[in-house]
């Protein structure tokens, strides 16, 4: 049995004369980590700064990482946020959570009345009677968060986050010495993927994967009976994918109702996600998506021969989009067209000039509006578009990232897909995605210019495998030799752990 962190806290409220303070033990009510999340909660007793614990449903992982921010926040005055994907799924599952065998709010069992100073319901703050907050926060809103920056902070669901909050956080704690705890049931090989397997790799992290195999959580009735009740209720194929999700902690399972996983996976089988150098010698198009008080999201591609090659992804978040375009028109590329959905025509609120004309004021042309167009439409143009793409793998694995999460929403309460997607960090590159799909394919290819034979192997063609296969029916094949570059693409990179 492992031995428990507790922590005493006196409480400092009003006491009938003569009579001593309170003494508040955390965790509190005799409350104790249970037996296959002891490592977890060892790991971060014993002084960890960062761990990763990959669980199925029912593990307990925010019950357990609320209880062990109780005792952070008395060891060390600071910050505290606890993190889910979006605020009001943080409101749902841990400010308003009940545990159902005590009838209590969570966070009343984890944080009592006796140690806080104040409670905002509407900010979903606590203010601890030792100086320190924690805070119920959306990762998908982290760089407008004000305040001093945490020093603890747990990343719930981590794979349906942005993964950019992390490049936002990793920073902070670093300098201050802060923990980060992800916590998360797995959604296919995306970044939860990558942090799980960087944790058993990387110096100074820890990671575990408990699926039900590894846990007595539930007796094999109880999962047999889950197995089938989700097979009934989505069909053999994504019921059994999604039980082998949430339950063995699969990452092999396809994500449910992703839209285009499936399709990216086939690409990276097939050798088309690989490194994809900017040629000089095509025109490069760009296809935006606007986020006015959300994120703007940009693909950069050119047309070789029968391939559209996508070079370049680029978001920006609470920035004016003159600022955006001229980060652009700074990138080394030749433009042929830049594809802008239908509202870039709308006024601007305090001009009399449309988005477009400013966009075309400060040089960005020859600007393409789309039209407005059923979402199922455009979903089903980039279905159709993905297997002409080739990837490059470094600077657009943000955006690839999006496209492999971007999945219909759910509608919890009839348990049945809604026929949208949800709207989460991966859209905006989805939906810019779709305005290239939509748009590029009425593009005639472009006249390739005379150029140097040269010696580039760009995807390995002295092997057998995608190069020889594509250059056989190819009219314009990849050459064997290219020259070396004039220009290179900014650097854009995302490495979670740089």
């Amino acid at each position: 049995m492992t031995k428990i962190t507790k922590t005493a806290v006196k409480s400092t409220g009003r006491t009938p004369k003569g009579r001593a303070p309170a003494v508040i033990t955390l965790p509190h009510n005799n409350w104790k980590p249970r037996v296959y999340q002891e490592k977890f909660w060892e790991y971060f007793s014993g002084g960890g700064k960062r761990g990763v614990a990959v669980c199925h449903r029912r593990w307990g992982k925010d019950e357990l990482m609320l209880n062990w921010t109780g005792i952070g926040a008395h060891e060390r005055t600071g910050t505290y946020w606890h993190l889910l994907p979006e605020a009001a799924q943080g409101r749902k599952a841990i400010w308003q959570a009940v545990n159902e065998d005590t009838g209590r709010r969570r966070i009343d069992e984890a944080f009592p009345e006796a140690i806080r100073a104040s409670t905002n319901e509407n900010e979903m703050f606590i203010r601890f009677k030792c100086g320190s907050t924690w805070q119920v926060v959306g990762s998908d809103n982290y760089n407008s968060l004000v305040g001093s920056p945490p020093v603890g902070v747990c990343l719930s669901e981590w794979p349906l986050a942005n993964p950019s909050a992390w490049a936002f956080l990793a920073p902070v704690l670093e300098r201050n010495g802060g923990w980060a705890a992800f916590v998360y049931t797995p959604r296919g090989k995306n970044h939860g993927y990558k942090f799980y397997q960087a944790s058993q790799t990387q110096e100074g992290w820890h990671g575990e994967l408990q699926g039900v195999q590894h846990t007595n959580v539930f007796s094999e009735k109880q999962l047999e009976s889950i197995k089938s009740d989700l097979i009934a209720l989505y069909g053999e194929e994504d019921g059994e994918n999604l039980y082998n999700q949430e339950y063995l902690c699969s990452f092999s399972a396809a994500i449910f109702g992703a839209y285009y996983a499936r399709i990216i996976s086939r690409l990276e089988q097939d050798g088309r996600i690989t490194a994809v150098p900017y040629n000089p010698n095509y025109p490069v198009y760009t296809a935006w998506d606007l986020g006015y008080d959300d994120a703007t999201a940009i693909w950069f591609a050119q047309i070789v021969g029968r391939e559209i090659r996508i070079i370049d992804c680029y978001e920006q978040r609470n920035r004016a989009l003159v600022d955006i375009a001229r980060d652009v028109l700074a990138r080394p590329y030749v433009y042929a067209a830049h594809y802008l959905p239908h509202d870039v025509e709308q006024h601007e609120l305090t001009f009399a000039r449309t988005r477009r004309e400013t966009l075309e004021g400060i040089g960005l042309r020859p600007i393409h509006p789309g039209t407005q167009r059923d979402v199922g439409e455009r979903i089903n143009a980039v279905r159709n578009f993905l297997p002409l793409c080739v990837f490059d793998q470094r600077l657009v694995a943000q955006g690839l990232e999006a496209l492999r999460s971007y999945h219909v929403d759910y509608d919890e309460k009839n348990r049945t897909p809604r026929k949208t997607p949800k709207h989460d960090w991966s859209s905006h590159f989805a939906d810019a995605f779709g305005e290239l799909a939509m748009q590029l394919r009425t593009q005639p290819a472009p006249t390739r210019q005379a150029v140097t034979h040269s010696d580039y192997d760009i995807f390995g063609a002295s092997q057998p495998g995608y190069a020889h296969h594509m250059n056989a029916a190819n009219p314009n094949p990849i050459p064997n030799k290219q020259p070396e570059p004039q220009f290179r693409p900014s650097e854009q990179t995302w490495d979670p752990f740089a």
